[in-house]
């Protein structure tokens, strides 16, 4: 029997905010982009409430 491998939910909304502030480091968010993150940490709080 093979198993599947499904990415942990948690991880993957992690490695989007990494990526979202890697690309903007070493100034400011503009206001779209704090909307941005705002709506990225909601989804890693929420897969972190139903991990």
């Amino acid at each position: 029997m093979a198993t599947t491998c499904v990415p942990d939910a948690t991880a993957e909304a992690n490695e989007a905010i990494r990526r979202f502030m890697a690309a903007r480091t070493g100034r400011p968010l503009w206001p779209d982009e704090a909307e941005e993150y705002e709506r990225l940490l909601a989804a890693w709080a929420a897969a972190v409430h139903h991990a």
